[in-house]
């Protein structure tokens, strides 16, 4: 005899593309990749990814001004250059270390091969 799949089984939940890591944070950190047009739920608001973006970067868990401080894991671990709107890409190209200045994009070194 062979069994079948029990239709009213309840289904398994697909894993959401991005996590808090802590309550203060103003980020989310991408667990699975985002494609341009994908919609997520932040905070209960439903927003369309501008933007691919891949697994461990960051989103805006809501509007970030330049110079505002962002928090993972409750800590702040850098500063935005460039403000985003809820939802957006932060990574290095819009936000900066304020502790270690070799994390940045920009040339540091002249003899020194990074962008």
């Amino acid at each position: 005899m062979t069994q079948t799949a029990d239709p009213v089984a309840p289904q398994k939940p697909a894993l959401a593309p991005v996590i808090l890591l802590h309550p203060n944070d103003n980020i989310l950190v991408c667990v699975k990749h985002i494609s341009i047009g994908d919609v997520l739920l932040i905070d209960g608001e439903t927003i369309t990814s501008a933007a691919a973006i891949d697994v461990g970067h960051k989103i805006a868990r809501a509007a970030l001004t330049a110079g505002a401080k962002v928090y993972r894991y409750g800590a702040p671990i850098g500063s935005m250059t460039d403000a985003v709107a809820q939802g957006e890409h932060v990574h290095m190209h819009n936000m900066k270390s304020d502790y270690l200045p070799s994390h940045t994009r920009s040339r540091q070194n002249k003899n020194r091969s990074e962008l």
